[in-house]
């Protein structure tokens, strides 16, 4: 994720390394027969779910403006 300059790619490895977590959360629950782990995951996909609507939204409104898609170059979001 960190070497990748699109930042459709990126937004697609997050939401890869959520999965994996989901994943590991639901297995670990399953194994301790414990809920806890799946409904963490249910949490965890909502905010996914909600990243990746922004986070679309905000590579849409740039693509409408012709900025250039380059993750280095868009330095105004930064804190």
């Amino acid at each position: 994720m960190l070497l990748r300059r699109n930042p459709l790619i990126v937004l697609l490895s997050l939401e890869i390394m959520l999965n994996g977590a989901n994943l590991a959360l639901i297995a670990f629950a399953r194994h301790l027969d414990n809920g806890d782990g799946q409904i963490f995951a249910l949490a965890v996909m909502a905010v996914a779910a909600s990243e990746v609507v922004v986070g679309l939204g905000l590579i849409v409104a740039l693509n409408r403006k012709r900025v250039p898609l380059d993750v280095d170059r868009l330095s105004s979001l930064r804190g």
